[in-house]
């Protein structure tokens, strides 16, 4: 019998933000602002987010980071209908060979810039959880635009949590920011997920942004596939050895 702890109410708990549909996930859009276990970010007329605009206020308007809207469509083959022309030009510009897909190196030459630069070990989580199904290494257009969007709504949920506007979050942040996803991990785990960031300094632990998308994704990740077997939502589940390592690997070893 193994058990996840409690990881939300199914009537009101808010879901993280998506993983790609290829994850198993489904992104659902609604008119109001609450969030259901088991759910994906709902989109409505409160607006959406996005990893590389700016924020603009008004009815409907957008919660980003980083670059100008643009156009509602951009015309570039492989992009879903009404991708931002800013996702597609960061896409081009690293995709010298023009071969409509990036490796993890030109995946992290996107996503990086003078303020926020992730570590390969991110790169490779997210290229695991946003891969092209014909191309297990790389990421397509599609892929490329989901990732971006979903960076977005982490980069809402990190600002929101650091308080005191220190580009970092500590261990009480986090546990905040986490539950508020529905997302209630045990002390014990929690503590377990922050040491793996102690630098050995003996000064207090916190995490920066690359980090916290790295932990959040991993916890993310392990309690949707966990939910897959309780189906019942009391957060047990029988899982047998095959099952339970087939879960968890991949989560340890495909981006180190």
């Amino acid at each position: 019998m193994a058990s996840n702890g409690k990881y939300g109410h199914p009537s009101y708990a808010p879901s993280a933000p998506s993983l790609p549909e290829s994850y198993g996930q489904q992104y659902s859009q609604g008119s109001g602002g609450s969030y259901g276990y088991g759910q994906q970010h709902s989109q409505g007329s409160g607006g959406s987010y996005g990893y590389g605009q700016q924020h603009s206020q008004g009815n409907g308007g957008s919660y980003s980071y980083g670059q100008q809207q643009g156009p509602s469509s951009y015309g570039h083959s492989g992009f879903p209908p009404g991708t931002d022309p800013a996702v597609i030009s960061s896409f081009q510009m690293v995709d010298r060979d023009r071969s409509g897909f990036i490796d993890e190196n030109e995946l992290q030459q996107a996503l990086s810039s003078g303020y926020q630069k992730f570590s390969l070990r991110t790169i490779r989580l997210l290229i695991f959880l946003f891969k092209s199904p014909n191309d297990p290494l790389r990421v397509g257009p599609k892929e490329f635009a989901a990732l971006w969007t979903c960076l977005g709504q982490w980069r809402g949920i990190f600002e929101r949590y650091d308080k005191d506007r220190s580009g970092k979050i500590d261990l009480m942040e986090l546990r905040d920011a986490l539950y508020s996803l529905g997302l209630a991990i045990p002390p014990s785990v929690l503590q377990l997920l922050i040491s793996k960031y102690d630098d050995g300094s003996g000064s207090r632990v916190e995490l920066n942004f690359d980090s916290f998308v790295e932990c959040g994704m991993i916890v993310k990740g392990l309690t949707d596939k966990f939910k897959e077997k309780d189906l019942r939502y009391t957060g047990s589940a029988t899982i047998n050895y095959d099952t339970f390592m087939s879960m968890v690997i991949p989560f340890l070893v495909s981006y180190n």
